[in-house]
């Protein structure tokens, strides 16, 4: 121990000696481990974006429908279709799934009405092109939408089926401009029903298969009763998009046994997923994490070059000092160390700052994300064992040159 010790005030004692040689050196390690630590900060920040942001788009939920998918191989390619099954999910189905499902989670169930109907107030009217869908309290937030004025549904309306409704932002600025305040407790004709609005949706635009500001919502009762629906799905959200294949299972497990679905048999009904984007954008930024070991691993055996030049360049400087020290009895062991031990030091003082500097560079990103500070601690343990590979492999030929030198020609050199 005491001899470690001895090593590193020597290695000290040399660093701040040759200044700008081990600051160059410090500099080069630094900029690989910050290439490094930065990028992989900054990917697990995004990450964290995009688990946050695509959470409230839907990426933490699925949905069981009637639909069942069906694949084709058509030449080098697959084709994917779906096609609605004739043994349709019904609401006592449905209603035994939401009982029954006990994995941490909110479930909701929903219908579409109808997809063409025209919502009319006094002398407005939209194009008969909104779709109308009969829903529970849950589907706000597994949606992940909100009412800019209003309220949800109570329980009384949903059992009762009350034609009452909460209309998109597009169909309130078409039925009343931009009087939403008028808007609640109006009555509005939608298709040949008359519906009380009870709240506007928030603005949340649309996506490839449905405009949400376009729509209307009614009660589960209600959309059975005004418009004779009889095909439901199930809407599950999970807490986390970590835990939603997981869930997935569950539920297609538990949902098989309500339809009494034989062992061996494929499923009657599909799970849908909507992460197919978020996968996308996940698997593009590993592409930047393996670019940035790339990137770092040039840096680092560059590092490697580097600092093994200054430790030999080094010990040519202080043959008379290693010739002084063998004839004192310093044995060939003791100067191996003080060599390695230096070159090593160099090499994690050069980390840390690395490592710092990554940390902080990799966070500025989270300010646009809007994710709290992120440490990657695997990822620093990796930057601190590559420091210290880098130090072990630039100061071994060195300190074997130097353990080898003979002390009364080191006392000779000039």
């Amino acid at each position: 121990m005491k001899k470690l010790l001895f090593s590193i005030r020597q290695a000290w004692v040399s660093v701040r000696t040759n200044k700008l040689r081990s600051g160059l050196t410090i500099a080069i390690i630094a900029l690989g481990i910050t290439v490094l630590i930065g990028i992989l900060t900054a990917t697990e920040v995004m990450k964290q974006g995009v688990y946050s942001n695509f959470s409230s788009l839907g990426a933490n939920s699925f949905q069981i429908t009637s639909k069942v998918l069906k694949t084709k191989k058509r030449g080098a390619g697959v084709s994917i279709t779906f096609s609605q099954n004739n043994n349709l999910i019904s609401l006592d189905q449905a209603r035994q799934f939401k009982e029954r499902f006990n994995y941490p989670s909110t479930v909701g169930i929903t219908t579409m009405a109808t997809s063409t109907a025209t919502a009319r107030y006094r002398s407005e009217k939209t194009n008969p092109n909104i779709p109308v869908m009969g829903v529970q309290s849950e589907y706000l937030t597994i949606s992940g939408s909100e009412l800019s004025i209003g309220r949800n549904f109570t329980n009384a309306e949903l059992q009762s089926g009350s034609p009452v409704c909460i209309i998109g932002s597009d169909v309130a600025n078409k039925l009343f401009r931009n009087h939403f305040k008028e808007a609640i407790n109006r009555v509005i004709t939608v298709g040949s029903q008359k519906f009380r609005v009870i709240a506007i949706a928030k603005s949340k635009g649309g996506s490839m298969m449905m405009n949400q500001d376009n729509l209307i919502l009614i009660p589960l009762q209600a959309a059975r009763y005004a418009f004779g629906a009889e095909s439901f799905v199930i809407n599950v959200l999970v807490n986390s998009v970590n835990e939603k294949d997981i869930a997935v299972e569950e539920a297609e497990g538990l949902f098989r046994i309500i339809r009494n679905i034989p062992l061996g048999y494929e499923n009657n009904f599909s799970i849908e997923k909507d992460d197919q984007l978020m996968d996308t954008v996940l698997q593009s930024i590993s592409y930047v994490s393996w670019a940035a070991l790339v990137i770092a691993a040039i840096t680092l055996l560059g590092s490697v070059i580097g600092l093994m030049n200054i430790m030999l360049v080094s010990v040519v400087e202080r043959t008379r000092e290693i010739g002084v020290s063998k004839a004192l009895g310093a044995k060939s062991s003791l100067i191996r160390q003080q060599f390695l031990t230096e070159s090593v030091f160099i090499s994690l003082i050069g980390g840390l700052l690395g490592v710092v500097l990554g940390i902080l560079l990799g966070n500025i990103l989270g300010l646009t994300f809007g994710t709290g500070f992120v440490i990657p601690w695997v990822w620093i343990i990796v930057g601190f064992t590559l420091c210290t590979v880098v130090g072990i492999l630039s100061g071994l030929l060195p300190a074997i040159k130097a353990s080898k030198l003979d002390p009364i020609n080191a006392l000779r050199y000039e």
